[in-house]
């Protein structure tokens, strides 16, 4: 591997402040020609907070002393614990069929983010530490590298500049899973001491405080409360948001950015005229007022654990018989795909729902039961297109059906517009682009490479905006909505094209004769 210039281990971590490169939209995506260390500087910020990390377990004064063997014991851990990291370390055979299928490699052409690549930085520590060859012959084996502050310094850069989208595992001959091997890295980083600061800062304020935002619960309620003046002042109609009630039938969790922020609030506008009309009682929690969980981001299962365990307590003690969650990719994930071995079995819910149901699904239903109705004229001024989220496409299901997790949301769309079209087939479902922001990608010192992770999936987007005169962007996650509006406008499109799928439900649902279940 090239060299870089030799600096100093806190040089070569250093954050910079870099301006935004927005690529030109041609509605094509192309193999482009390599630039190696091209994106080298963009590096997320460390998280220096020592209150934080003691809270958390994780080394508080900066890069550790002897971080070496504690690297490589961390690494040695990993390696035994997690058998698939070790397994996709000897079966690569660097074939390429990953190559081009990384949006952060397209976007900014820099060859150690084709994924692949990517993995080679942890693969070439592993030939030369955890082989019988890399311990006789050393880095004169040419496919291994001594572990110094350059290769530290690149994994924290380049394992910082995946989303764990997992797109180019769906390409792999072999089934290497990029995403495993970048949460590994996560973790041996953070055991050294290098912790990034925008995903565990999150994490630290969802285990302490209930949610990513750090709202206490009297924040909630007042936001709460101008949501459902604001409902009032635009239907004529009282819609409650109700909090902590006990014996509520739902207890419907959401991500903390839909009490406030746009367009996420637009959906929780969405969620609560859809209870309301449907007549099912329903309540929030200011407990588990949190959908969200950043502790998915590493290997650290109990992050993940401690964050989910809020939501199963305020069902157990709000006595509620299911759960429903809103628009996220890692909260549904996590909520869906882990609970039941985390906390489960929840034989104690209405066994008719005894997992989580997804807000569309959930809404789907209602529909086909005619327990509510939908005006498609309501939203005749947009043509709609759909941003298959990751972590919903290739990491979990929707609806107990297969292919659930493509067909439910793309069904609830066609109830409440005229007008639908799918972006290219290459670049949707199981192949879905990411939007460039996801896995603790989000934070603004970031900033640069969102940009041009967000290209390729821009660049299908142009192309059916040219084709369709397509003006809505429908989403299912809360990092999408809050990456895709921030990169809207960089790309010249206004804002107001992003928003949720229940924003367009709330756009056209019939608010009278209610018909109940």
């Amino acid at each position: 591997m090239e060299e870089v210039d030799k600096k100093d281990i806190n040089d070569l971590l250093k954050w910079k402040k870099i301006k935004p490169e927005v690529p030109e939209l041609t509605g094509n995506i192309s193999v482009p020609e390599i630039k190696l260390w091209a994106s080298l500087d963009y590096k997320s910020q460390l998280l220096k907070q020592k209150d934080a990390l003691k809270r958390l377990g994780l080394p508080s004064d900066g890069l550790v002393p002897d971080w070496k063997n504690k690297f490589l014991a961390k690494m040695g851990e990993m390696l035994k614990k997690y058998r698939s990291v070790r397994l996709f370390m000897d079966i690569c055979v660097r074939c390429g069929a990953c190559a081009d299928k990384c949006h952060y490699f397209l976007g900014t052409k820099d060859p150690l983010n084709m994924p692949v690549a990517r993995q080679e930085l942890m693969r070439r520590v592993y030939r030369r530490y955890f082989t019988i060859s890399g311990r006789l012959f050393g880095s004169r084996l040419g496919s291994a590298d001594e572990l110094d502050e350059e290769m530290l310094a690149l994994w924290y850069t380049y394992f910082y500049q995946c989303s764990e989208c997992r797109r180019c595992s769906v390409f792999c001959p072999y089934g290497i899973d990029t995403a495993e091997i970048t949460m590994a890295a996560r973790e041996i980083l953070n055991s050294v001491g290098l912790v990034q600061k925008y995903t565990y800062e999150i994490v630290d304020k969802a285990q302490n405080i209930g949610n990513n935002l750090g709202m206490v619960p009297d924040a909630i309620v007042n936001s709460i409360e101008f949501v459902q003046d604001d409902l009032k002042e635009q239907t004529g109609i009282d819609i409650k948001i109700p909090i902590d009630e006990v014996g509520a039938e739902v207890l419907f969790v959401t991500p903390s950015a839909d009490f406030f922020a746009s367009p996420h609030i637009e959906s929780l506008y969405g969620y609560a005229k859809v209870f309301h009309q449907a007549g099912i009682s329903w309540t929030m929690s200011t407990y588990a007022s949190e959908g969200g969980n950043f502790g998915l981001f590493s290997h650290n299962y109990n992050q993940m654990k401690i964050i989910n365990k809020r939501i199963w307590d305020a069902a157990k003690e709000l006595k509620v018989k299911r759960v429903v969650c809103g628009e996220c990719g890692h909260m549904w994930r996590v909520l869906s795909s882990f609970s039941n071995t985390m906390w489960g079995p929840f034989d104690w819910l209405d066994q008719r729902y005894p997992a989580p149901q997804h807000i569309c699904e959930f809404t789907l239903d209602l529909i086909n039961s005619g327990a509510i109705k939908l005006d498609k004229t309501a939203n005749d001024d947009l043509t709609v297109t759909f941003h298959d989220s990751c972590q919903v496409a290739r990491g979990s299901e929707l609806g107990g059906k297969i292919d659930g997790q493509f067909e439910i949301p793309r069904a609830l769309i066609r109830e409440c517009v005229n007008r639908f079209v799918d972006m290219h087939e290459d670049t949707i479902r199981e192949k879905t682009y990411c939007c460039g922001a996801g896995q603790g990608l989000l934070g603004d010192d970031m900033l640069p490479l969102r940009v041009k992770g967000a290209m390729p999936r821009m660049q299908a987007l142009k192309r059916v905006k040219d084709s369709h005169d397509v003006n809505f962007l429908a989403l299912i996650c809360a990092i999408c909505k809050a990456q895709m509006s921030k990169i809207f406008p960089l790309y010249g499109y206004p804002m107001e094209e992003v928003g949720g799928i229940l924003q367009l439900v709330s756009r056209s649902i019939v608010l009278r004769n209610k018909e109940g279940v």
